[in-house]
């Protein structure tokens, strides 16, 4: 989960944790309907719906201000997904809560899932509410901030169904560096794996058409994107719903010829139609980095039926063993859950087996928890928590070698990476990314190009680094062209 501080450029590009954050564009009182800021919290999907609102507050005449603290409205774009998630979610809303209380600002409104799972019993939980907006009534932000300038407070919430088809996720105000972005292909699961409440609050799965996403990809590249990276809850399953059948393959195919992009990245592979044709596409693809995020949560088969994950070892290890003799230089990321219910030791021990003989570049590993309206609440065998964080360190231990000695591979080769921002600790010294790495989740390089400054042109570009050395997860490199 990370927090973003949003402001508004008066250039072509927004700023991003971590990074310098552009200039304010100046206010316009003749024009300004008021002023608005937001947080953001949780996934790449929360962050594409975050970025509707910006979109649409800025089309209907608000002004994007850095800080919460003197803005008329403060957004918190909210994550449910597990308990730490809520907590943090409740932590920046009584933040915002307390601003208000102290004149800072004049309304609090909250959005995204944790709005959705709490509905109006949210504003009964924290009265100093001013609106409550579901995931699928984003678009309706414009009408809930001039309701609350306006003081009619009589409609409080504003809640939509999910919808057959997926949102329109165009016309977004984007925070990310302007060379990358986050494109939602579908939303929602049909997936029942009995840990996770996401279709409780995004619905059913629905595919994007082929047509619209590549429209929005336009859009985006059009705005300076060249890594696009693809996201929803199921990824694989994507058209199935629609389509009748899956159509991952023939939507790469297209976004492919979208001009200016350079990069696409494939994030939440679910294991099932992982076809052949969808890994020699990948295996062959001019655009398509080798980096494959595939959330595998278990390695033991009585645990992966509890979860209903409905896959199992075999499988898994069949598709895997595919991935690695077809698509060279493959980067693989996947997460697990340690100390699901009914976990023995013998079956985290599979796991971590599993995790040395396969060696996955980047892991995520996270200890069960306790979802109250998921069926694996009301499974046997629940695990203390700090049995269960016992074994998300132990098993983050075994990663952390493996991760590290990929690492050190890295050494002498030479790597394309995408220029994120300067370091901000020397002037010649640049944050980037390779193939295998994601925004925000994964690893970086710190590249060390003399006689350059922040002012240079090199943030976004992609270019070819000797890497020269490796320290821990990170590492480092010179330009590997003069």
């Amino acid at each position: 989960m990370h927090r973003l501080p949003i402001v508004e450029s008066s250039g072509e590009s927004c700023g991003v944790a971590g990074g310098p954050l552009p200039a304010v564009a100046p206010l316009d009182p003749a024009t300004c309907r008021g002023t608005f800021s937001m947080v953001s919290l949780g996934c790449p999907k929360n962050l594409v719906d975050g970025e509707r609102m910006l979109g649409l507050l800025r089309n209907d005449g608000w002004q994007l201000v850095a800080e919460p603290k003197g803005s008329d409205i403060v957004i918190v774009n909210t994550c449910a997904f597990i308990d730490a998630s809520r907590a943090e979610s409740y932590a920046a809303i009584h933040e915002m809560l307390e601003l208000k209380k102290q004149g800072e600002t004049r309304g609090v409104i909250v959005s995204g899932c944790l709005a959705e799972r709490q509905k109006e019993g949210l504003l009964q939980e924290l009265p100093g509410l001013d609106a409550v907006i579901g995931v699928f009534s984003r678009d309706e932000i414009a009408k809930a901030a001039e309701r609350l300038i306006g003081g009619l407070g009589d409609q409080r919430s504003i809640f939509r169904p999910a919808p057959a088809r997926a949102l329109d996720d165009s016309g977004r105000m984007r925070v990310t560096p302007r060379h990358m972005a986050y494109l939602k292909i579908s939303e929602g699961c049909d997936r029942t794996c009995t840990f996770c409440a996401i279709p409780k609050m995004r619905g059913k799965h629905a595919t994007k058409p082929i047509e619209e996403v590549i429209r929005e990809a336009r859009e985006l590249a059009a705005d300076g994107v060249k890594e696009l990276v693809i996201v929803a809850q199921d990824t694989t399953y994507y058209g199935l719903d629609l389509y009748g059948e899956t159509r991952l393959v023939e939507l790469l195919d297209a976004l492919e010829e979208v001009e200016g992009l350079e990069w696409i990245r494939l994030m939440y592979l679910y294991p099932m139609y992982f076809t052949d044709r969808l890994i020699e596409k990948i295996a062959t693809s001019r655009k398509i980095v080798p980096y494959l995020d595939m959330p595998l949560q278990h390695a033991s088969d009585p645990v992966l039926k509890r979860m209903q994950r409905r896959v199992n070892r075999p499988a898994t290890e069949q598709l895997l063993g595919k991935l690695r003799d077809q698509i060279p230089d493959l980067v693989l990321r996947t997460t697990f859950i340690a100390g699901f219910p009914g976990e023995t030791r013998d079956q985290f021990q599979e796991m971590v087996d599993f995790v040395e003989r396969w060696r996955f570049e980047r892991v995520g590993v996270f200890p069960y928890s306790l979802e109250p309206d998921t069926p694996a609440a009301r499974l046997d065998g629940h695990l203390p928590d700090e049995e269960k964080a016992a074994r998300r360190d132990e098993l983050m231990l075994v990663q952390q070698g493996i991760a590290h000695d990929h690492a050190r591979r890295q050494v002498g080769r030479t790597l394309d990476v995408i220029v994120d921002r300067p370091s901000g600790e020397r002037d010649d010294v640049w944050i980037a990314r390779t193939k295998g790495d994601a925004p925000d989740i994964d690893c970086m390089v710190y590249l060390t190009a003399f006689g350059t400054s922040p002012k240079s042109p090199l943030t976004g570009r992609i270019l070819p680094v000797e890497i020269v050395a490796a320290s821990g997860y990170d590492l480092a490199g010179v330009p590997a062209e003069a």
